[in-house]
């Protein structure tokens, strides 16, 4: 998702920064969370549950190759 511009979703009754990032970017690895907490200023001070209707910017991260692990040779 290189290069993607900012999302903007709106939370619904009972969401939380995670689950707004997981059904709108598909993860909530590879920093999201981080990022989304950073672009909202005072987000995190809304508390886990955020009001609904709270506007929120969201930050594509780029993503990388699937990575495999080998765990026998």
């Amino acid at each position: 998702m290189a290069g993607t511009s900012p999302i903007t979703a709106r939370a619904v009754q009972g969401d939380t920064v995670d689950m707004i990032c997981q059904r709108h970017l598909g993860t909530t690895a590879g920093g999201v969370i981080e990022a989304t907490l950073a672009a909202n200023p005072g987000l995190a001070a809304l508390g886990p549950v955020l009001p609904a209707g709270t506007t929120i910017k969201l930050i594509p991260q780029s993503t990388t190759a699937d990575e495999s692990v080998k765990l026998w040779d």
